[in-house]
């Protein structure tokens, strides 16, 4: 009886050990190997808040077109320039001074620049004023097994899935690496996709560069959920094999 148990405790050990195949990242990389990069940028969807500032070679001429302070302190606030900010509405659309309600939805920030150009200078506001537009609310989410968990901002304009982990303290020990799921919302509409971290493959597919109000989420490994509600880890483990060993010394003598 005392060796079957003993036989117990150590297949449960065993079990509950991550091989090196669960932790590594990227284990099909190439040495010194390279690839081309292409980057994406993001659409800008309903709630996203905008900095948008109109300059022109008599800086009086595009006061009408700003709003709120562009110099001081209080423009290195950026709670306060979202305050500012333009907010797109649930249809879409932003209401900017002089020109009114323009639809944004779904542009990037670059057509977004192009397109109030343009209405300025069709429109006979302004003569070949330059346009600047930043996305001030960018963040994702980063779930589960991770040493940070939470909501992260990022003011980038690319910025990659590894990166995201990276401001959640990358996985514990014990995330599930080969399988990360990722929520992303486009013309709304939910995608939910599968991501394998141990495969170089994501690094070619649209989920390499990271969006706006992505959801990442994190499960635990099979190591993980084979002990829990039993045994917290396997250094705890082990402390149990130990003792169970000494007491099994002990009593055949």
């Amino acid at each position: 009886m005392k060796i079957r148990f003993l036989g117990i405790v150590l297949l449960f050990v065993l079990v509950s050990c991550a091989s090196k195949k669960d932790i590594l990242y990227l284990q099909d990389a190439n040495v010194n190997s390279s690839s081309n990069i292409t980057y994406q940028s993001a659409s800008i969807q309903p709630n996203d808040i905008l900095r948008i500032t109109v300059e022109t070679l008599v800086p009086e001429a595009a006061i009408p077109y700003n709003r709120g302070a562009n110099s001081g302190t209080q423009a290195n606030a950026v709670e306060l320039l979202k305050l500012q900010g333009y907010l797109v509405s649930n249809s879409g659309t932003i209401n900017f001074p002089i020109l009114g309600h323009i639809e944004v939805s779904n542009l990037t920030t670059f057509e977004i620049e192009e397109k109030i150009k343009t209405l300025l200078v069709n429109g006979g506001h302004l003569n070949n004023p330059t346009i600047d537009v930043r996305l001030l609310n960018a963040k994702i989410t980063v779930l589960g097994e991770v040493n940070s968990p939470g909501t992260y901002s990022f003011t980038e304009q690319n910025i990659t899935l590894l990166q995201a982990l990276g401001y959640a303290g990358d996985l514990t020990i014990n995330g599930k690496r080969d399988d990360i799921i990722m929520t992303r919302d486009v013309n709304g509409v939910r995608k939910i996709t599968h991501i394998d971290l141990t495969s170089t493959d994501f690094m070619n597919s649209e989920y390499y560069f990271i969006k706006p109000n992505d959801v990442i989420i994190v499960n635990p490994n099979n190591p993980k959920v084979k002990t829990a509600g039993f045994v917290g880890n396997v250094g705890l483990v082990l402390t149990i094999t130990s003792l169970v060993l000494s007491s099994i010394v002990l009593l055949s003598r």
